[in-house]
């Protein structure tokens, strides 16, 4: 797989991802949460993954859609702790402006 290839096809599973774990990249972008420079070393480690296919796999199974679901991102994911953490601060920001 050429290069390009590559690092297209992990940024869509990393957008995937993101979307599955209910954060919006482009909004944390714009908020300032992650600066283009975060987003890049994101995709370097998704780049890294010993277990891509794995990870291809997972993402079809889960829907970004269901509501009902609060996903964990696989152990495997190598940006499952930047994904957690941007995850809470957005529902932190929610429950401080709905209490106000």
């Amino acid at each position: 797989m050429s290069k390009a290839r590559n690092l297209n096809r992990h940024a869509a599973m990393m957008n995937r991802m993101a979307q599955v774990m209910r954060v919006d990249l482009s909004a944390e972008m714009a908020q300032g949460r992650v600066s283009g420079e975060d987003w890049k070393d994101a995709l370097v480690r998704c780049t890294g993954c010993a277990q891509p296919e794995a990870c291809t796999l997972w993402l079809s199974e889960h829907d970004p859609e269901d509501e009902a679901l609060l996903i964990e991102p696989p152990h495997y994911c190598e940006n499952r702790l930047m994904l957690k953490h941007l995850r809470a601060e957005v529902a932190a920001e929610r429950a401080l402006k709905a209490r106000s």
